[in-house]
C-alpha cells in the first residue's frame, strides 16, 4: 500500500518580516471532508503496513488485559461515617462507585454506575463524584466527546431521584457550600477552553446563576475548592509562574470572595486552613524551592516563618491533621514524607527500601486522624496503598496492585544512572530491564520535560510485555522538570528550552557509551511529543525507532494563534511569538519548521480527533511534511483515534488496545518484522 501523500495548497504564514510557507494549513479545517478522507487514509496506511506484527498486536492487547484482576476495587476511603469505595466488575469498561454507611461492612449503596451510564458511547469520561457535607446530595461531572467539557449532574442520595439540573461546559469539578444549598463551579471559554469564570447556583429554585469571579487576563486560568477544614471555599488563578486566590467562609456562600494575597510576577502560593490559621506554601522573596509560612484568620498581611526555605530540598505539597503537618518533600531527585509536629518540627520521615520510587499521599479527606494513607511504586514494585500510623510509625499494606498470572520482580532490576549534559550538568536516568541484561539490550528512553512536571519511576503493568522480550526502560529525567528542583524546570524553559533536548540526547548517548544499551528507541507525548520531534531533527542517526504521542509540534503556528485552546496561558511556558526574540527563538526548535531532507528513524504518531490539548492537525501537518521531506523511506505511520482526544480511550480494556500498538511497533522494529525501506 502505498502512503497516502497529502495535497499542498499554497499558505505563508507572515510575523516579524519572516515569512513560513506551510501548504499544509488547509488541515485544521475539522469539518472539512478531505481532513476526514486524509485521516482515515493514514489509519488505512498504518494498519497496512504493521500487517506483518497485527497478531502481535493482538497477543499483546490479550497479554496486557489478561494481568488484569477482572473484579477489582480502590481501598475504601472513611469520609465522615461513610466509606466510599470505586470498583470494577468482571469484563466491564467502566467503574462503579459504592459506598457503605458505619464501617467498611455497613450497608452498600451503588451511588453511580458508569457502565451503565457510557452505554452505547464511544467515549465516557465521569470527572469525579462530589458530596454535600452531610452526604445527601452527590453531583457528578460527564464527558462524552474527549474534549474535557464536562456536563455537571445531580442526584438525591436520599431518594436516589436524579435531578433535573445540568451544569454545560464545566471543567467537571464542583464544591458544595456548608449547608450544601448552593453550589460554585468553573467554566470555561467555549472557543479556547480557558476556564475563566466561577459561578454559584442556588440548587433549588428558579434563580439564574452568579458569576463570582471573571478572570481577565488571557495568561491566567481559575478554579474553585474547599479546605480540607470544610470552613473555606477558595478561588485560585494563576498562569505559568504566577497564582492568587480569594476565599470565602463556606457558611456563607452569598457572601464576597476576599484577595488573599494579590499577584505578583513569579510568585505562586497555596493555601491550608487549620484552626485559627493558615499555612501558606510559597516562593515569595525568591525562595525558588518553596517555603511554608503561618498566617493567621485575621490578618492576610502578617506571615511568620513555619519551615524555611532551603536551597537542596523543594517543598512540594502538604496535608494537614489535627495533630501532625505532613510535607512532600525533594531531594536529589527523591521525593520523602516527612511527618512533623504542630510547631513544624520534624518529627521523623518515612523510610524508603529502594533508591529509586515514587510516593505520595493518597486519600487523606479527614483532619482527625494519626492514620497517614500513602501511595508507593517503583519500577519494580507495583502501586501499593498503605496506612501508616503517625504516633506509632505501624505501616499497614492495605493494597497492592495484583498481577493475574503472577509476577517475579527478581526478574528485573532497577538503578539510577547519571548523564553529563552538553554543558556539563548531570542529568539523571531511571532504568529499569531484565537481570543480566546484555550490554546491547534495546532499550526505551521516555522523556517529557516541560511545564515542572516530574516523571517519577513507577510500575507499569503494560510495561512488562516489552522487559519480558527484552527491551530496558529508562526515563530520562530532563531540564523543564522539576526532579532536581525549581532550579531544574526554569533551566528547561523560555530561553532554555534546547537544554531539555540536549538533556535527552546526552542520556541516550550515555546508555550507549557506558554499556548500558544497544539500540536506543524514544517515546514521548504532548509536550514530551514537542521533545521526540526536537530530538528527531537534532540527533536523527541516533534513534532505533520514536514514538510521538500527541504531539506538540506545530510550536510557533499554535503559539501565534490565541483562538485556539492553551495559546495565551502557555506563554509563560514557551514565550510569546508576538515578540520578535522569542518568535525567533521557537522557530529554532520547533518541530514542524524544522523539518528536513534527513534520513529520519522509523516513527509512529499518534493523535486524536478531538484532542483540545494537541489539536490533532498539528501531527498530521508534521507528518504530511516528513513525508514530502525525508530522504529515506523507514516506516513513518500515524494512527488517529477519531472517537478520542489528549487521554486516548477513556474505557479500562480500550486503553490497553492503544498501549498494544505503541508496543507492537516498537517490537516489530526490534525483531525485524517491520519494513526498514
Amino acid at each position: 500500500m502505498k502512503q497516502p501523500l497529502a495535497k499542498q495548497t499554497p499558505h505563508v504564514h507572515s510575523k516579524h518580516g519572516d515569512e513560513r510557507h506551510d501548504p499544509y494549513q488547509w488541515m485544521t479545517d475539522r469539518t472539512s471532508d478531505d481532513v476526514l478522507s486524509h485521516l482515515n487514509a493514514e489509519n488505512a496506511y498504518r494498519k497496512a503496513l504493521m500487517e506483518p506484527v497485527s497478531a502481535l498486536e493482538a497477543e499483546l492487547a490479550k497479554e496486557m488485559t489478561d494481568r488484569l484482576v477482572p473484579d477489582d476495587a480502590t481501598v475504601p476511603v472513611r469520609i465522615g461515617d461513610y466509606w466510599y469505595q470505586t470498583r470494577f466488575e468482571s469484563g466491564n469498561e467502566y467503574p462503579q462507585f459504592y459506598r457503605r454507611s458505619g464501617d467498611e461492612n455497613g450497608p452498600e449503596q451503588l451511588l453511580l454506575d458508569v457502565q451503565t451510564l457510557a452505554k452505547d458511547k464511544a467515549y465516557c469520561q465521569v470527572s469525579g463524584i462530589f458530596l454535600t457535607e452531610d452526604h445527601a446530595m452527590m453531583a457528578y461531572g460527564v464527558d462524552f466527546v474527549s474534549r474535557r467539557q464536562y456536563d455537571i449532574h445531580f442526584m438525591d442520595l436520599t431518594t436516589g431521584e436524579t435531578l433535573g439540573k445540568v451544569i454545560h461546559n464545566s471543567t467537571g469539578s464542583l464544591t458544595w457550600s456548608k449547608d450544601g444549598s448552593h453550589v460554585f463551579y468553573a467554566t470555561k471559554d467555549p472557543d479556547t477552553l480557558r476556564v475563566d469564570r466561577i459561578w454559584r447556583d442556588e440548587l433549588k429554585g428558579d434563580k439564574p446563576p452568579v458569576c463570582v469571579y471573571h478572570e481577565q487576563d488571557e495568561a491566567f486560568s481559575c478554579g474553585i475548592g474547599k479546605s480540607k477544614s470544610k470552613a473555606f471555599l477558595t478561588i485560585s488563578t494563576s498562569a505559568t509562574d504566577v497564582s492568587e486566590s480569594h476565599v470565602l467562609a463556606s457558611d456563607n456562600p452569598t457572601g464576597n470572595f476576599v484577595c488573599f494575597r494579590p499577584r505578583e510576577a513569579g510568585v505562586e502560593y497555596g493555601m491550608s486552613h487549620r484552626d485559627d490559621h493558615w499555612l501558606v506554601m510559597s516562593n515569595t522573596h525568591g525562595q525558588k524551592n518553596f517555603a511554608l509560612d503561618k498566617v493567621p484568620l485575621n490578618d492576610y498581611s502578617d506571615w511568620t516563618p513555619f519551615i524555611a526555605h532551603r536551597e537542596d530540598v523543594q517543598l512540594e505539597g502538604l496535608d494537614l491533621f489535627h495533630e501532625h503537618v505532613v510535607t512532600s518533600e525533594r531531594c536529589n531527585g527523591l521525593l520523602s514524607l516527612v511527618i512533623r509536629g504542630l510547631d513544624g518540627a520534624v518529627d521523623h520521615v518515612i523510610d524508603m527500601d529502594e533508591d529509586s520510587y515514587q510516593i505520595g499521599t493518597h486519600g487523606n479527606p479527614m483532619l482527625d486522624t494519626h492514620v497517614l494513607r500513602y501511595g508507593y511504586t517503583s519500577l519494580t514494585t507495583p502501586s501499593t496503598v498503605i496506612d501508616y500510623h503517625m504516633v506509632t510509625h505501624e505501616r499497614v499494606v492495605k493494597k497492592q496492585q495484583t498481577i493475574r498470572g503472577g509476577y517475579d520482580a527478581s526478574q528485573f532490576t532497577s538503578k539510577r544512572l547519571w548523564a553529563t549534559a552538553a554543558d556539563g550538568s548531570l542529568v539523571p536516568m531511571s532504568w529499569v530491564g531484565p537481570v543480566n541484561a546484555p550490554a546491547d539490550c534495546p532499550t526505551l528512553l521516555y522523556g517529557y520535560g516541560s511545564y515542572g512536571i516530574t516523571v517519577d519511576p513507577g510500575f507499569s503493568l503494560s510495561r512488562l510485555s516489552l522487559l519480558e522480550r527484552g527491551m530496558a526502560f529508562a526515563i530520562a529525567h530532563v531540564r523543564g522538570g522539576e526532579y532536581l528542583g525549581r532550579g531544574w524546570y526554569d533551566a528547561g524553559k523560555l530561553a532554555n528550552k534546547q537544554n531539555t533536548f540536549s538533556d535527552f540526547i546526552a542520556c541516550a548517548e550515555h546508555l550507549k557509551s557506558a554499556g548500558i544499551a544497544g539500540d536506543i528507541y524514544a517515546m514521548g507525548g504532548s509536550a514530551g511529543g514537542l521533545l521526540m520531534g526536537a530530538v528527531m531533527n537534532q540527533r536523527p542517526d541516533l534513534w532505533a525507532g520514536i514514538i510521538a504521542a500527541v504531539p506538540f509540534v506545530d510550536v510557533v503556528t499554535t503559539m501565534l494563534d490565541e483562538s485556539i485552546p492553551l495559546t495565551t496561558g502557555e506563554y509563560g511556558e514557551w514565550g510569546n511569538p508576538n515578540e520578535a526574540e522569542a518568535y525567533e527563538r521557537m522557530k529554532a526548535y520547533s518541530p514542524y519548521d524544522n523539518v528536513d531532507a534527513l534520513a529520519y528513524p522509523p516513527l509512529l504518531v499518534t493523535t486524536g480527533l478531538h484532542d483540545s490539548q494537541v489539536q490533532y492537525w498539528e501531527p498530521m501537518k508534521w507528518v504530511a511534511r516528513l513525508r514530502e521531506l525525508r530522504s529515506n523511506h523507514k516506516p513513518l505511520i500515524m494512527h488517529c483515534n477519531m472517537d478520542t482526544g489528549h487521554g486516548g480511550a477513556s474505557g479500562r480494556y480500550a486503553a490497553f488496545a492503544e498501549v498494544a500498538m505503541e508496543y507492537a511497533f516498537l517490537i516489530g522494529l526490534m525483531k525485524g518484522k517491520l519494513p526498514l525501506k
